[in-house]
């Protein structure tokens, strides 16, 4: 037959003393975690005896190094990649090799502006040109007008530098706008030969 010793009533706790108890326990938790743990791991000391124990300097030394393990972390994760260097050449050559060149202008655009240089030409009339942008590509517009009439010959965005012949179709003004679409100054240089009357810079 089993017999179990159970404690009589009046052995067992009261109400009272139980909650007596609970408050105690939870204010020494509160007094360790405000005098102990909270400075020696998280630097934390809201009661200056983490100081007096020596822990306030263990908890700053633990902060900091998780900082850097952070940022460790973070460096391996995004790297940072450098921007290329691209190395400019000083002088801007033509990429047409042949006669020589009868006109050549150089334009310095700074960043957001355009320019633009006009042949004077007649209808049927062949200009060889060359153009090269030092500093970054440019936006262009090979066009002409006059009296009233205009045509647009080709157009790019972001090119460094162009060559051929331009063949008025009609007489009047042929040429080029440019614009610098970079962040930094670029120059560009036009050299043209050819049969046309004359080189104007329009703007």
């Amino acid at each position: 037959m089993y017999n179990a010793n159970k404690p009589a009533t009046s052995e067992l706790p009261s109400t009272i003393q139980l909650l007596r108890s609970t408050v105690l326990a939870l204010m020494v938790a509160v007094v360790i975690l405000l005098t102990i743990i909270l400075p020696a791991e998280y630097a934390l000391d809201p009661t200056g005896a983490g100081r007096l124990l020596g822990l306030l300097e263990m908890g700053e030394i633990k902060t900091q190094l998780a900082k850097e393990a952070a940022a460790d972390k973070l460096a391996v994760a995004e790297p940072v990649v450098a921007e290329p260097v691209v190395a400019e050449p000083v002088v801007a050559k033509p990429v047409v090799s042949g006669p020589p060149w009868r006109d050549e202008i150089r334009i310095i655009l700074t960043p957001g502006q355009g320019a633009e240089v006009k042949l004077v030409m007649q209808q049927g009339e062949t200009a060889v040109f060359s153009w090269v942008s030092v500093g970054g590509p440019v936006n262009f517009d090979l066009h002409g007008d006059a009296s009233g009439r205009s045509i647009s010959y080709e157009k790019g965005r972001g090119v460094s530098q162009a060559y051929g012949d331009l063949v008025a179709e009609f007489t009047g003004n042929h040429g080029w706008f440019f614009r610098n679409r970079n962040k930094r100054e670029v120059t560009v240089v036009l050299s043209t030969r050819g049969a046309y009357a004359a080189m104007k810079r329009v703007l």
